[in-house]
This record gives C-alpha cells, sequence and structure tokens, in this order.
C-alpha cells in the first residue's frame, strides 16, 4: 500500500467526526490523560492552558485533560496536580477550556479522587488520611481508614460539584477516573473491597459506589452533558489484576454505570491489540461496546513500539510504530475513540501528522520529554 494510501485508510478511520451528546468531535482521536504536576497549588497556568491546546491546533478531535482532584481533603497527594475546586483553580481551569475552545478543540476534565494511593502526609492536606473501602492498600496492606457513609457521601457530594462546575466553566463533559486502583476503582476491585455492607460483597454490590457517582453527576448537569467512565483491569503495580475474570462478569459490572447514566466508556489497557478474554479477539473497550451498546475509548501504546513503562525509564525511548493494526479494528467498529498518550506528548502534531500521511515526520518518545511542557 502506498503512503497516499496509508494516509487516506487513515484520514477515513479516524478522520471522521463523533458525537455524544452535546459534544461533537471533528474526528477519533482523543488525548489520553496524563499526569504532569506543572499547577503549582493545584492552579493550571498559562503554560497547562498553552499545553492542550497545542495538541488542539495539531488536530486532536477531544482532549481529556490529566487527572484533577475533587474537594475531598484525602482526595490527592501532590499540590502541583491540578485541582478542580477553589476559585483560583477553577480559574486556572476556565482558561484552558477556553484556550483548547479558540484552537477548535474540544475538552473535557478528568475528575480524580485517589483513595488508599494516597501518600500519609502529603499535601495538599497533609493531616488528611487515606481513605478507601476497607482500609487497604493496594498491596493488601493496611494503610489509612475504611470510609464511613458521610465519608461515601462526601466523596459522591465532590464528583457532583466538580461536574457541575465543569459544565459551568464550559467544558465539553466530564471523565471519572475510576480505573488503575484508585478510589473508585478500589470499590470495583474484591481485593480492596473486603466490606461486608451494601457497597461489597458481589461485582454488582461493589459497583454501587461508582454508580451512585455518576448518577449524582448526571443529575447536576445538563442531559446533552456526557459523562464519561475510565475503567481498567490492570492496577497500578498490579498489573495482572482482574475484576472481570469472564464477558458474564464485566456484563455484570458495567449495567449499573450505564442505568446510572455513563454515556461513554474508557478502556484502558496497556497494549490495545490484546484480547480480553479467550475465545475472541475483542480487546477490553471492544467488549465493552459489545455488552452495553455504548460508545468507547481505547487506548493502549497506540503509535509506539513499547508500552507506557518505559516512559519511566532513565533515558527510556519508545519508537514510532505503524497503526495499521488499530485502523483494522476501527474500521470494524470495535471501538469508537482512540486515545493517544506518549506519541502525543511527544508530537503535539502527531493528529495532523496521522491523518494527512506525514508519518515519516513523527517524533519519537523520550523520558526526558517529561521534564518540561512541550
Amino acid at each position: 500500500m502506498t503512503s497516499t494510501q496509508d494516509a487516506a485508510r487513515a484520514a477515513q478511520a479516524l478522520g471522521r467526526p463523533f458525537t455524544v451528546g452535546n459534544l461533537a468531535v471533528a474526528n477519533r482521536i482523543v488525548m489520553a490523560p496524563m499526569t504532569r504536576q506543572f499547577s503549582p497549588d493545584g492552579v493550571p497556568g498559562d503554560d497547562v492552558a498553552a499545553y492542550y491546546a497545542r495538541r488542539a491546533v495539531g488536530g486532536v478531535g477531544l482532549i481529556i485533560t490529566e487527572g484533577t482532584y475533587v474537594n475531598h481533603a484525602s482526595a490527592g497527594s501532590s499540590e502541583r496536580v491540578p485541582r478542580f475546586h477553589g476559585d483560583v483553580q477553577l480559574a486556572g481551569w476556565a482558561h484552558v477550556a477556553e484556550a483548547v475552545h479558540q484552537a477548535g478543540g474540544r475538552i473535557i476534565p478528568q475528575l480524580w479522587h485517589v483513595g488508599a494511593t494516597r501518600v500519609a502526609g502529603a499535601p495538599p492536606v497533609p493531616d488528611a488520611p487515606p481513605v478507601s473501602p476497607s482500609g487497604l492498600a493496594l498491596d493488601g496492606t493496611p494503610t489509612g481508614r475504611a470510609m464511613t457513609q458521610a465519608d461515601l457521601d462526601d466523596v459522591v457530594l465532590a464528583f457532583a460539584e466538580a461536574a457541575a462546575d465543569a459544565e459551568r466553566l464550559g467544558f465539553d463533559g466530564i471523565e471519572l477516573h475510576g480505573a488503575h486502583g484508585y478510589l473508585i476503582d478500589q470499590f470495583l476491585w474484591d481485593s480492596t473491597n473486603q466490606r461486608d455492607d451494601a457497597y461489597g460483597g458481589d461485582i454488582v454490590s461493589r459497583t454501587r459506589f461508582a454508580a451512585e457517582i455518576v448518577a449524582a453527576c448526571r443529575r447536576v448537569v445538563s442531559p446533552g452533558f456526557p459523562v464519561f467512565f475510565r475503567l481498567s483491569q490492570w492496577k497500578s503495580g498490579s498489573y495482572d489484576a482482574r475484576i472481570a475474570e469472564s464477558p458474564e462478569d464485566l456484563d455484570r459490572l458495567l449495567v449499573p454505570l450505564v442505568d446510572a447514566g455513563v454515556d461513554v466508556f474508557h478502556a484502558s489497557t496497556r497494549r490495545y491489540w490484546l484480547p480480553e478474554f479467550e475465545d475472541s479477539q475483542l480487546n477490553l473497550a471492544g467488549w465493552v461496546k459489545k455488552l452495553t451498546g455504548k460508545a468507547t475509548v481505547t487506548v493502549g501504546s497506540v503509535g509506539l513500539d513499547n508500552e507506557f513503562g518505559q516512559a519511566f525509564v532513565p533515558n527510556g525511548r519508545s519508537g514510532v510504530d505503524d497503526i495499521d493494526a488499530l485502523l483494522e479494528r476501527i474500521e470494524q467498529d470495535e471501538f469508537d475513540l482512540v486515545a493517544v498518550g506518549r506519541a502525543l506528548l511527544a508530537d503535539p502534531e502527531w493528529t495532523a501528522k496521522i491523518l494527512s500521511g506525514r508519518t515519516d515526520e513523527l517524533v519519537p518518545f523520550r523520558t526526558e520529554m517529561l521534564r518540561t511542557l512541550r
């Protein structure tokens, strides 16, 4: 196939518009959420706004921001991760949204609570303990404390307030971070959820907290304001972890979330091309779409020749790789959107180059790129 044919194929598959609710994006390429820690005191500044706007100028259809802490004392572990509460912080986010819109893009914030992975004594609230379903870290050791009903209610309210603020500030939707072993995901995973009340037990009961957050957010935003939900099997440091061992388990997990009001599922994997269950080539995003009928986002080492762990290796490098397998899958409607992480971090013009066939101009990822907001 010639480079002209490759470009035409990529443009046809990834250059199609996509609409969900009131959100309409120009193409199927999404900037994946990536924690950058360039927001002192939790305030995203002009440099953060310019960083996201560059990806919009480069043609990205939808930007999902880095995780941003909701208004709960135990939500985070860094004073340099942005917060989605407070007058100064929200003013910074309003500027980010405006900059992206002026560049022709669309943007949604990822709302985040780290739960048991919070480092005790860390900012932004040093005396806030880690909180989680059962007071257990991801490795099963005790940490912090188990959440009371009052804690649960407070966190649900914090997510809902952030959702309402996102719409008020002019964002195009929200994403709830329910993946990677953070708070919402800690309820979904039986290894960290040992509760014996209505929020623990079987896989359906373990979805209750997540579903309550989704429903609370859905209630405070307009009907056309889309709610994305990010989920994963793997956890930070537990790459072989699984919530659902079968499609039937996954279906039981998803139904309450759909009923609560999720519009799009963002299914996080480390390598998008790997099948999720035996006897099928569908990846996690493909299975979620098949089971729910909802639109899905796939993610995992798109456009690069190794997985994201290389981002944290000194002098690490990820070479440019083709996306033929990705195009084949999206042509078959296995999923709807494609989230790109390190490749977009390395090259703000990745989208434009892919859609126009300028693949020889793509920039490889290098670990040193994490030190600045390029």
